[in-house]
């Protein structure tokens, strides 16, 4: 069964689009910000899906301290 697909609270660098997304298909976020930046010299709309994934996957619920 796969993670689902959420922006995690640690090791994200920018929205952490490509963290919940190396999360998701079970490879490294390294890997995943190369070929992200690898596609942008390609045509096409990269950056605009990069934008409408970070405002529409949710962020993960951060823990909260057990008091």
């Amino acid at each position: 069964m796969s993670a689902p697909l959420v922006r995690p609270t640690e090791g994200r660098r920018i929205g952490g689009v490509c963290a919940a997304l190396a999360r998701r298909f079970g490879t490294s976020a390294t890997t995943m910000r190369i070929i992200f930046l690898v596609s942008c010299l390609l045509p096409g709309p990269q950056f605009l899906v990069y934008l409408a994934m970070w405002a529409l996957i949710p962020g993960e619920k951060s823990p909260r301290a057990a008091w």
